[in-house]
Parts: C-alpha cells; structure tokens; sequence
C-alpha cells in the first residue's frame, strides 16, 4: 500500500519544480528520457504514473531504468480520468490488486513495469533503430534544406554587456551527463575564465558548482527563478514563427532581457551567439549531438545543430563524455611512488641540519652494533 499527494504536469522538466519527498507524481510523457528521470528521482518521489508508454519501442530510452534501479514504482498507460483530480489531491495505491483510491473514486491500473520487463522492452528496440535512423536523417536534411539560408544568413546578433570577443567561452545545456562532464572541466574554468552561458537549466547547473552564469539563454521554461534573478545577462531565444514564450516568464519576475530571433534550438543559439561575437574557443557541455539524444527531446531530426556545427568548424570542442575519459585510480606502487617523491625534498632538508646528520650517523652506528 502507498500513500502520497498526486502531483499532475504534463511537461515533466516543469512539474519536478513543484515535487516534494514522498509526492506521487502523475506525468503524460512517452518515452521517458534519461535527464527526466534523472530530476525525478532527485525530488525523492515514490511513484510515477505516467498516461503514456514508458517504453514505446522506438528506440532505447534510459530514463525508465533509471528510476527502477532506485526503487520507484512506474505505472503506464494510466486513466485518463486521473487528471480530472485536484492537483495535491492524496491518494492511496493498493498494490496487490493494482487499484488506485481517492476518496470514494478508484482508477484500475496495469501491472507496475518491472526491470525485467524494462529489459525485454528495450531489448526488441534495437530491431526498430534502423527505421528510425532512416527517418531522422531524412527529416535532417530536409530541415537543414529549409534552414541553411537563416543560419548562414544570421548577422544581426544581440548587443551585450559581456566582452566574448577573443575568450574561451563554456555553453552548458541540461543533456546527458551534463554534471559529470561538467564537474570534469571545473578546474578548467577556474583557470582560464571563460564567459558561461547557461541554456535554461544550465545555469542551474553551473550554480550547482559554485560557478555564475554570465549570460542565460533559452525560452526560460527550465530555468529556476534563482538563476534568472542572478547578476547576469538574459537572452530570450524568439523563435523563428515570432513566438517568444520566454519573454512572459522574465517579465513577471522583473528582470532585464533581449530578445533574439533566431531559427533552431536554444542550445544551437547559444553557439551561434558566442561564435558570432569573437569566441576563440566555445566548449560544449551537456549539449545534443545524436539520434537518440534529439528523440528524446522530441525532435525528429537535427538540421538546424548539424548546420550551427559546420558553421563553427573547429572553433567547437565538445566536453561531451570527458568525465569518461579517465576514470584511473590510484594503485599501492604509484602510491609509494609519489610518497617517495614528496619525501626527498624534506629528506634533502633534514639532512643538511648538523644535528639531523650526527644523529643519522649515531643511528647507523647503532645499527651496524645490532647487526654484528
């Protein structure tokens, strides 16, 4: 038996805002990504009902394995009667006939999925990435057809108050294993100073590591009021319809902004702006770059990225990864090796004293007695 406050958003990467420990959490989100799931479990959640397939076999997302792995219960293909629910309404699950309560109302549920299941499942996926692959590389080069002519054409860039031209610049987006990749270039940052941009909640995680965002980019949807209300520049990504549904968001909370037309994603923005104003080098993290990373953005191609990333040639170094890279741990001989090492300084110290010398020799005198 569980028993929680049903929690309803049909945007995932909004409704964890609003999740507390021990919340249910009622989603509509096909194909659960890993970075989802990943802001789900943190929010210390015991259930997911999700009105869609966790897995709908088009290809192998993460994201439900990932919160099975940490014992949540996942529940499918949930009533749609759920949602007529208060938000915050409490509830009950009865596991043993599958049957969810609230107050004199019960919604019949299927069977939880089970790691076993999540397994199979994801297993017949790979029979289907070929169909999918053939998709997206159509859809790819369709957009970037339609496409190519607004990015190599954009010139008309945003006036900021940070100075990009001849610097390093960071551009973190919230993609997979954008932490860790992170986390592996810290040192890097602290060091070389670069401009940050943060891509909605990028900034966030650059706040996570102690490091201020210069400027955040998006349509703000992921971003938290903390970051947005930082000394920092904001940059709203208009869209190439004319829609700007950022610039709500930075009104209401009172903040300075720009507003910057531009076709793609926010993260393909944010190269463009920092290459267009100077950078030297722009180092990528977190961002999108395949097939599987742009279908669980719910995109069904990636032209307008594959045609940002031929514009800035070999100005882009993406960090994506690096965390990977290396993961060497320290053995008892390279141990002694560097205990050895650090030791000859002072032994070199110690044995230029007088007194350290005599007793050395008293020492060894000592010894060579014992000895024989």
């Amino acid at each position: 038996m569980l028993k929680g406050r049903l929690r309803k958003g049909r945007r995932t990467k909004e409704l964890v805002n609003h999740l507390r420990r021990g919340d249910i959490a009622l989603i509509s989100h096909e194909d659960l990504d890993l970075v989802a799931a990943e802001s789900l479990a943190r929010t210390g959640i015991t259930l997911v009902l999700n009105d869609k397939k966790f897995i709908s076999g088009r290809y192998p997302n993460l994201g439900p394995e990932h919160l099975l792995a940490r014992n949540l219960k996942l529940y499918d293909s949930v009533p749609q009667e759920l949602w007529g629910l208060p938000d915050g309404t409490q509830v009950t699950i009865n596991e043993e006939h599958n049957v969810l309560f609230a107050g004199k109302d019960s919604f019949p549920l299927d069977n939880p999925l089970t790691v076993e299941a999540a397994d199979l499942q994801l297993a017949r996926t790979l029979d289907n990435l070929d169909r999918e692959l053939e998709k997206f590389i159509d859809n790819t080069l369709e957009y970037a057809r339609k496409e190519k002519q607004l990015i190599l054409g954009l010139r008309d860039l945003p006036p900021l108050e940070t100075s990009i031209w001849g610097r390093p610049v960071v551009v973190v987006v919230r993609g997979r294993d954008y932490k860790k990749d992170l986390g592996a270039i810290v040192s890097y940052i602290k060091e070389a100073r670069p401009v940050l941009i943060g891509v909605d909640g990028g900034a966030d995680a650059l706040l996570e590591y102690d490091l201020k965002p210069d400027i955040i980019l998006g349509d703000m949807d992921s971003v938290s009021d903390r970051a947005l209300l930082g000394q920092c520049e904001r940059v709203v990504h208009a869209y190439a319809d004319g829609r700007v549904p950022g610039r709500e968001r930075v009104e209401k909370l009172g903040v300075s902004h720009t507003i910057f037309p531009a076709p793609g994603t926010s993260e393909d923005v944010a190269l463009l702006l920092a290459a267009g104003k100077g950078a030297d080098l722009i180092v990528a993290v977190g961002t999108h770059s395949n097939m599987i990373d742009f279908l669980e953005k719910g995109r069904q191609g990636m032209g307008s990225t594959f045609l940002t990333r031929l514009k800035i040639g070999d100005k882009l170094v993406d960090a994506r990864g690096l965390s990977k890279l290396y993961q060497g741990r320290l053995t008892l001989g390279w141990a002694a090796v560097l205990f050895a090492a650090a030791s000859m300084p002072i032994v070199a110290l110690l044995y230029a004293s007088p007194g350290f010398r005599h007793l050395f020799y008293l020492l060894m005198y000592k010894l060579a007695g014992v000895m024989g």
